[in-house]
């Protein structure tokens, strides 16, 4: 049965590219980096491709486990939640979408600061939740040692379980600014969380009214098990990495029958595999810019990117030799799903150290698709229609260039197809997605469960 919907697209901007070697791209804006201007150009030419929304990955390290590969590697960014609120006063309909971890925050300051965006933005903020993973990130919040994988999960679902209590604990209507009978607010309609579990313990309530949205949009990226299942209870989109159709289909056929059990429907999630598209007008140049990346590689940074993407040191390897015998799944701490897809890829394929670094250096573990923007359309359409995916991420090798080919190019032959939007359909991103607004769940209980007392 064919489908009804359009597909979805979400802009990673990744300054100055998504490749490794995009800073080093005769065509990309390596100084831009920490540019106000270059993530205003990009944002707007999302914007202007009718682009759902741009999104923002994030980190809380430099990276310096390989020495020589910091000297090569862009390892500075902007922190997602500052840059986004200026990027709402620059833009008007696209979704603004920041990676924040469960791991080395607390709920309240999430909650507060989400809020804030979707009052700023009009309804348009969304919240990649991610857990961290690296032992660099741990050391600069007072631990030696990151938590374990399963732990990682289990304090995420109770950090968004507490973050949604307090975006509830303002009802709707809580807010009456009534000045003659002097009333800013009617308390029955405040509510302390008063949550107490194993990782937080939060009076509430928030001190920000509900947002716009209800929630901004939950984002969510894991594939391990604990990460589908976190997806399934508590996730709007799942960004995801994907080489082939079948994987692709698995894994959404897998993820959607979950809903059922959390009282939700399969259009209440869009499934968005990263895709990294490398753009010619002709099947030949777009072969030219791919070559062009890969010999643009330092060996030490192709090295660096492919351990830290498996949670293994590679350094001491034959990089024109095969993988060595990598731990078993279980003993990886890491991201687990990465680890088994990138090993996966390997064995497949049967690729070298260096051929597998030249291969994810751009995707990152992301399906890489090239050829003419006809091409890219048709790649896009195959996993559309036959159940892999219901849009994209889409992860341009360097910026501007790489995004605009993508506007410019493949939108114009996606919306000749019928597959995707010309004209926004709402005001928020929830709007655009497709997905309904959150009902407060203290709406339904006696004010004496829940009311504030001041």
């Amino acid at each position: 049965m064919a489908r009804t919907d359009k597909l979805r697209l979400g802009a990673f901007m990744m300054i100055p590219g998504h490749h490794v070697a995009s800073w080093r791209y005769e065509d990309s804006n390596a100084s831009g980096v920490l540019d106000y201007g270059f993530y205003r150009q990009v944002a707007k030419t999302a914007e202007r491709g009718k682009f759902d929304m741009v999104f923002l990955a994030d980190g809380y390290a430099v990276h310096e486990r390989f020495p020589l590969a910091l000297e090569q590697t862009v390892q500075v960014r902007l922190e997602p939640l500052t840059l986004l609120s200026a990027l709402a006063a620059d833009t008007e309909n696209i979704g603004l979408a920041a990676t924040v971890s469960t791991t080395y925050n607390e709920p309240f300051h999430v909650a507060r600061k989400f809020a804030s965006l979707d009052y700023i933005s009009g309804g348009r903020s969304a919240w990649n939740v991610v857990t961290s993973n690296t032992e660099d990130e741990a050391r600069n919040f007072s631990s030696e040692k990151h938590l374990l994988h399963e732990l990682r999960y289990e304090r995420a679902e109770e950090f968004v379980d507490v973050v949604k209590q307090l975006w509830d604990s303002w009802e709707d209507d809580a807010l009456v600014a009534n000045k003659e009978e002097a009333r800013f607010a009617d308390r029955s309609k405040i509510h302390r969380v008063n949550h107490e579990g194993k990782w937080f313990s939060v009076q509430g309530p928030l001190n920000v009214a509900r947002p716009p949205q209800g929630y901004p949009v939950i984002i969510q990226a894991g594939a391990s098990e604990p990460g589908k299942e976190l997806a399934a209870r508590t996730a709007e989109v799942i960004f995801t990495a994907w080489q082939t159709l079948e994987e692709a289909q698995t894994f959404y056929s897998d993820v959607k029958s979950r809903l059922a059990k959390y009282g939700r429907r399969p259009a209440d999630l869009k499934i968005m595999p990263g895709v990294f598209p490398i753009i010619g007008r002709t099947e030949e140049e777009a072969q030219e810019k791919k070559a062009r990346f890969e010999e643009l590689i330092p060996v030490e940074a192709g090295v660096a990117l492919l351990s830290g993407l498996i949670s293994f040191d590679l350094s001491p390897y034959p990089v024109d030799g095969p993988l060595p015998e990598l731990p078993e799944l279980a003993q990886i701490n890491g991201g687990k799903s990465r680890f088994q897809l990138l090993k996966s890829l390997a064995d497949r394929e049967g690729l070298s150290i260096r051929k597998l670094y030249q291969h994810i250096a751009g995707a990152r573990g992301h399906r890489e698709i090239l050829g003419t923007p006809e091409s890219i359309a048709d790649q896009l359409q195959e996993w559309f229609e036959n159940g892999a995916a219901d849009g994209f991420n889409i992860m341009p090798p360097y910026l501007p260039g790489g995004l605009e080919d993508f506007v410019d190019l493949v939108v114009p032959e996606l919306q000749r197809r019928g597959l995707f939007r010309t004209e926004y359909e709402g005001n928020t991103l929830r709007d655009n997605l497709g997905l309904t607004r959150p009902i407060n769940g203290y709406s339904f209980k006696p004010a004496e469960n829940g009311a504030t007392t001041g």
